[in-house]
């Protein structure tokens, strides 16, 4: 299964996505079996194919994020200029010392673009001090138990998040989508844990 290229913009996410207090200290770190596929054969034999490094995902060093397993998940999404709006939300919601310790974690990260993509103010309300807590259960709502690599993923699958939500999978010609948003950039490996880069903000129902 070979990925869509990986091409975004990102604002202020570096530190968003990697649960709230509440959630985090209580997932499992397995998540074995909520993420498991139905059909295990399936799981073993997934190809996710040659990923390529779009030039947008380079460090600031200038070094592309391919060899990201010495660092963890808030410092791997901090290098990266284009996912800064995730850095700022992080913050906001008081998640980002969670980003740095505790796991393995799969985060389907959203794009700078992505979260332009919102309704016009809508990112503005939610890094308010007063919103806090309502920001925290969307970037929470992006992040599962465990390291989760596309390999592990399946069409029609259901993952659960670390605060009991359920995200599900579509997989069609070869492009990955999580709740309808695509995967443009799969298995960014982190000391504790996994990002999935995504083009879209998932919203909780």
């Amino acid at each position: 299964m070979k990925m869509t290229p990986f091409n975004f913009p990102l604002r202020t996410l570096a530190t968003v996505f990697v649960a709230s207090s509440l959630a985090f200290g209580s997932a499992s770190c397995s998540n074995t079996a909520d993420t498991a596929a139905t059909d295990t054969t399936d799981m073993a034999t997934t190809d996710t194919g040659a990923m390529t490094t779009d030039p947008a995902m380079a460090g600031t060093d200038g070094t592309a994020m391919d060899d990201t397993s010495g660092k963890n998940l808030a410092e791997n999404a901090m290098a990266v200029p284009q996912m800064s709006t995730l850095a700022t939300a992080l913050k906001a919601s008081g998640l980002a010392d969670k980003a740095t310790s505790g796991g393995p974690y799969t985060v389907f990260a959203p794009t700078n673009e992505a979260f332009e993509a919102l309704p016009a103010g809508a990112l503005d309300d939610l890094l308010k001090p007063e919103n806090k807590e309502k920001l925290a259960s969307i970037l929470t709502y992006h992040v599962v138990p465990g390291s989760v690599m596309a390999a592990d993923l399946t069409d029609g699958q259901e993952v659960t998040t670390v605060d009991g939500k359920k995200l599900k999978v579509s997989i069609s010609g070869g492009t990955v989508m999580i709740n309808g948003a695509t995967v443009v950039k799969a298995d960014v490996k982190s000391s504790n844990g996994v990002t999935h880069v995504i083009n879209q903000v998932l919203m909780p129902q």
